[in-house]
């Protein structure tokens, strides 16, 4: 019987530098996957018996998106670039101050 250190035959986590394996995240495990295969069946189960419903607002979406897209690629007003009121404009002769 022979009394040497056994830990050098353990395998190590991670890689050589130490570091831990990256995390999975919900989505990517077991619980997710089963996760999203009820939300594909309740989105497709619920899009089928009330399509007459989501049709109909169709229209209203698509006008409700036109504000909500100027807000958000706009950025609201009053941030216009190139827009600056502290450069001088061209002299009477069309040089510049």
């Amino acid at each position: 019987m022979s009394l040497h250190d056994d830990t050098s035959h353990m395998p190590r986590l991670g890689n050589d530098n130490g570091a831990h394996p990256p995390h999975r995240g919900f989505w990517r495990s077991p619980g997710g996957i089963v996760a999203i295969g009820f939300l594909l069946a309740a989105g497709f189960l619920l899009l089928s018996e009330h399509r007459a419903h989501a049709l109909g607002y169709l229209p209203f979406l698509l006008l409700l998106a036109c504000p909500l897209m100027h807000m958000f690629m706009h950025h609201g007003h009053g941030h216009h670039a190139g827009h600056s009121r502290s450069r001088p404009g061209p002299g009477p002769e069309g040089d510049v101050r």
